[in-house]
């Protein structure tokens, strides 16, 4: 992770978007079949509906974040759920003051 991909996924709206529904996420999506909400994370079809984009774009939008290292992606049979990368995400805002 460096600051400069972190700061270009935090820079659109639905990845920003994601990451608050992510932050808790129990509140914001149904239950799943697999996978726990909090300990697996959400599966990314679940969130490209409730962005309501399709799940190719969605999951753009998830490998950008990943990428930039503030959500984990985790396979369960065919599906990958994302968490939040808490740590990173610290690490990240504190990178954020010490430079500005």
């Amino acid at each position: 992770m460096n600051l400069q991909s972190a700061l270009r996924a935090l820079s659109n709206d639905r990845r920003l978007q994601i990451l608050s529904w992510l932050k808790d996420p129990v509140k914001h999506f149904p239950p799943q079949v697999d996978g726990d909400l909090i300990t697996d994370g959400v599966c990314g079809l679940l969130i490209a509906r409730k962005l309501q984009i399709s799940q190719p774009t969605a999951s753009e939008h998830l490998k950008v974040l990943e990428r930039a290292g503030l959500v984990r992606g985790k396979r369960i049979k065919q599906w990958t759920f994302y968490k939040r990368d808490e740590a990173q995400i610290k690490r990240v805002k504190g990178l954020i003051v010490t430079r500005v």
